[in-house]
């Protein structure tokens, strides 16, 4: 038989080498298996003040995954600049699994609105899973002449720039989306930004507007009466409007509901991004998060680790295109 170093090996060399082979492969498996991570409470930023949709359903996605982990999940809310701070602290952080954020579409959109340095929307964080994200919808008054978004189209193609409606700000997911809508539309309208969506609401209350274009802060105006929704944006109807169109039904493929997720810093191990996501998406699903997220109309926007990433890849490419085309800009 021809000599093959493989064979010359002693049975003890042998288990040896499988031994070190054997260690290495573990390096690579989840970290929670082997009982490492997590070791010490996790930081999950939370853009926003307390109170809100994305509150309320971020802090009940950190306590049900603490079950899981053996570990705190503890929330800590950074509100400012733009809803952009757990992103800058994540440029920052160690890539341990420690720090999290909520990742939201202003921070894909953010570094293609201003020429100051940021950051990578693809490249510099670690997409961990897909969440959720709002109900958006155009609404009028109860009284108001346009009865559906038929007859509103109508009078706004009659009267090009004339119509109004309001937004929670310039650059806003929901900013950008309505003039991509009025462009598939072919219609011209003002665009009136307030800092929040119960300004709009306001405004529409005392007629200082003819229509918002924004997440549901208007639902209870719209249950009375005293508003109409003209249609929704998302995939499907929404229980507590079942005679309101959504965007498809009137023949624009679209669905806004400015979905987000967490992440972390960039270089993330998978098994630690592997442990996290199954630990949130257990929490995800469970029917204490699901009950929140029917409180408040979020619908579900799952997607894993690797499709999450492959949902930034396309979205950061969509918010630089839609702001090159509107000129927007938060440079002074």
């Amino acid at each position: 038989m021809p000599y093959h170093p493989l064979r010359a090996l002693s049975r003890r060399r042998l288990l040896a080498l499988s031994g070190v082979t054997l260690g290495a492969a573990s390096l690579s498996r989840p970290a929670l298996a082997q009982g490492r991570f997590p070791d010490r409470p996790i930081r999950l930023l939370l853009p926003w003040p307390p109170g809100g949709s994305s509150d309320a359903q971020i802090r009940s996605l950190a306590d049900l995954a603490t079950r899981t982990l053996g570990q705190p999940v503890l929330i800590e809310n950074r509100s400012g600049a733009r809803g952009l701070l757990g992103a800058q602290q994540l440029l920052q952080a160690a890539p341990d699994g420690y720090t999290l954020s909520q990742h939201h579409l202003s921070v894909l959109r953010h570094p293609f609105l201003t020429r100051a340095k940021s950051w990578d929307p693809v490249e510099d964080f670690t997409p961990v899973i897909g969440l959720t994200g709002w109900l958006f919808g155009v609404v009028v008054r109860g009284d108001s002449p346009y009865k559906d978004w038929a007859s509103f189209v109508a009078a706004a193609k009659a009267k090009p720039g004339l119509l109004t409606y309001s937004t929670s700000g310039i650059g806003t997911t929901n900013h950008i989306a309505m003039e991509d809508l009025c462009s598939r539309a072919g219609i011209e309208l003002t665009h009136v930004p307030f800092r929040g969506t119960t300004e709009g609401v306001t405004a529409l209350m005392g007629r200082q507007i003819d229509s918002i274009a924004d997440s549901s802060a208007w639902m209870p105006q719209a249950e009375a009466g005293t508003f109409r929704a003209l249609c929704v944006w998302t995939a499907e109807r929404v229980k507590r409007l079942p005679d309101v169109p959504t965007l498809r039904e009137l023949g624009h493929d679209m669905v806004v509901t400015s979905p987000y997720g967490i992440a972390g810093p960039k270089g993330m191990d998978p098994g630690v991004v592997r442990a996290l996501h199954d630990a949130f998406r257990t929490a995800l699903f469970s029917p204490e998060n699901t009950a929140i997220r029917d409180r408040w109309d979020m619908p579900l926007a799952y997607l894993d680790s690797e499709a999450y990433r492959d949902f930034v890849v396309r979205r950061a490419a969509y918010e630089k295109e839609m702001v090159t085309r509107l000129n927007l800009s938060i440079d002074s």
